[in-house]
């Protein structure tokens, strides 16, 4: 079964965007429902597409749910730097449940 992915595009040298890295990096996206996992983009990569790039680069950081369950891309809304991880995991969860529920 393909999961889902929660895309951080972050940038070198962003304090916020360092902060939000950590975070989600220590909680486990395991245990959300469905379960997805991280995976964190540079947004200056040569890999990112120029189309994304323009999209998102005055914005770090931004979440993104890449789902293959919903077939599209769900920008989330902007978190809180200040969210404890127990609550951003909550956050993630309440986001998930919205979109989710809309299928």
């Amino acid at each position: 079964m393909n999961s889902d992915v929660l895309i951080l595009y972050s940038r070198k040298g962003c304090c916020l965007c360092q902060t939000l890295e950590k975070k989600l990096s220590r909680i486990c996206l395991d245990n959300l429902n469905p379960s997805i996992e991280l995976s964190i983009v540079d947004i200056d990569s040569k890999t990112v597409s120029l189309d994304i790039q323009m999209k998102y680069t005055n914005e770090v950081p931004v979440i993104v749910l890449d789902s293959t369950r919903l077939l599209k891309n769900i920008e989330f809304p902007r978190v809180s730097p200040r969210l404890k991880e127990d609550m951003l995991l909550s956050w993630i969860q309440k986001n998930l449940n919205i979109l989710y529920k809309k299928v």
